[in-house]
């Protein structure tokens, strides 16, 4: 089957709820509060959130562009539409404030895909859990039946240019593998790192991953990366 992976795409604006998150978060923010944590706290929020799913990654520059514009405009006309969530987002991290998305990997070509909605579940004679999945941007006939225990997790998570940092060696990340026939994204591991000086298109630092299904090792730059949603919280936590 052809699935379709995760394009990392040049972004295109923000949905309706994350801009309804923002005024909310302008109207009860003073300018003080306004930092760069701030803009990136509220940037990962919108990436691990739901509404998300499938659509390109917000850089916290774009977070904090909207909130600078926002800021010379003054006063909303639109509070009333303003949704009634959480004003703050909690000091412990923005997992609390977050539906959790997730990933499967397909028994098919054996690479992970976001999940955009659980279908069904079913018990196996096992006791397995098994869970019929339908994948971001693909059509029923794509659907599968997927082990809940072994091939299903908490979504791997794009990185931007100033977190390149928080990759070490031997971390486990998922690599967007480009073949000729086909890309897909793949678990991987770090074995080397050389680190370069960031310029005008980012990131330049070089990564040597080798792919857990084949054994293939292949340099690649950070934009072809995502990382477990652990590596955050413990870089965080450092």
């Amino acid at each position: 089957m052809d699935l379709r992976p995760r394009q990392r795409q040049s972004f295109s604006g923000f949905t309706q709820a994350e801009v309804e998150k923002m005024e909310h978060l302008h109207k009860e923010s003073s300018e003080q509060s306004l930092n760069e944590e701030f803009y990136k706290k509220l940037a990962r929020l919108f990436n691990r959130s739901s509404g998300r799913a499938g659509k390109p990654v917000v850089k916290w520059t774009e977070v904090q562009s909207w909130f600078e514009d926002r800021q010379r405009l003054g006063p909303s006309r639109e509070t009333s539409r303003v949704a009634t969530e959480t004003a703050q987002i909690p000091e412990g991290g923005d997992d609390q404030d977050r539906r959790l998305e997730f990933e499967a990997l397909s028994s098919k070509d054996g690479a992970w895909y976001d999940v955009e909605t659980f279908l069904s579940h079913r018990l196996l004679s096992s006791g397995e859990v098994e869970s019929l999945v339908r994948y971001v941007g693909l059509g029923a006939e794509e659907d599968e039946w997927v082990n809940v225990r072994n091939c299903v997790r908490e979504r791997s998570v794009p990185l931007e240019d100033s977190e390149c940092q928080k990759v070490k060696v031997g971390d486990l990340v998922v690599c967007f593998q480009e073949r000729r026939d086909q890309a897909r994204y793949y678990d991987a591991h770090v074995i080397e790192i050389r680190r370069r000086l960031h310029d005008i298109r980012g990131c330049r630092c070089i990564f040597m991953i080798q792919y857990d299904h084949d054994k293939i090792e292949e340099e690649v730059r950070l934009r072809r990366l995502c990382c477990r949603p652990s590596m955050l919280v413990e870089s965080e936590e450092d």
